[in-house]
């Protein structure tokens, strides 16, 4: 099968997202890239579904506050897979929230994010719970690996207290949380943060349930 793919990607008839996506064993699909089923969150202003991806925010006008896109499922042990790209100048922010919740009557969330945006590339966030970066990633090895403006892929790997994040194939960041009162499940949610006119790309989303 392996040889197959190979020669189709030679041949131009099908992409390598594609390719990827059929030699993921074990991984299925949780954006559709046509329809916000399995989400919630405020898709009428905050986000939209263009060229097979969800978009968060817009380039004409400020981000008003933090918006985020969540699965109606939970999670506990699972590795994520994903495609991302931020556009925009300055402090333009996003990310990626893992084993989180939603506030009750609150645009926030609670829970880890792997996160995005200069200063925070790859890191490791706890959103609206200790509100710090719990591990950082190496800014020299970030800016390495990352396309700017650009498509990139993101891996969330969660195991037990173990969190793992890589970028476009290279870990980033090595998390064990010692806080056992911190839930180890939760949503998914794909996040635009409040700032300057920004987007945040989000596409070819796919899961793999662990143990």
């Amino acid at each position: 099968m392996k040889h197959i793919v190979a020669v189709l990607l030679l041949l131009g008839l099908v992409s390598a997202s594609a390719a990827s996506k059929k030699t993921e064993k074990g991984f299925v699909s949780i954006f559709d890239g046509k329809s916000f089923e399995g989400w919630e969150g405020d898709t009428k202003k905050s986000f939209r579904i263009e060229d097979g991806a969800v978009v968060g925010g817009g380039l004409d006008a400020k981000v008003p506050r933090n918006e985020f896109l969540s699965t109606t499922r939970r999670y506990t042990n699972f590795v994520l897979r994903l495609e991302f790209k931020l556009l925009g100048e300055g402090k333009a922010n996003a990310g990626v929230q893992i084993r989180t919740e939603r506030i009750p009557d609150h645009h926030e969330v609670i829970g880890y994010q792997a996160d995005m945006g200069d200063g925070w590339w790859g890191s490791l966030y706890d959103e609206s719970r200790r509100r710090k970066v719990l591990a950082k990633a190496d800014p020299v090895v970030v800016e390495k690996i990352l396309k700017r403006g650009d498509w990139n892929t993101y891996e969330i790997r969660c195991e037990g207290p173990r969190i793992r994040l890589f970028i476009n194939g290279t870990q980033t960041v090595d998390y064990t949380e010692d806080d056992d009162a911190i839930p180890l499940h939760g949503i998914i949610a794909l996040q635009i943060h409040g700032g300057p006119p920004s987007e945040a790309w989000y596409r070819n989303v796919r899961i793999k349930k662990l143990p």
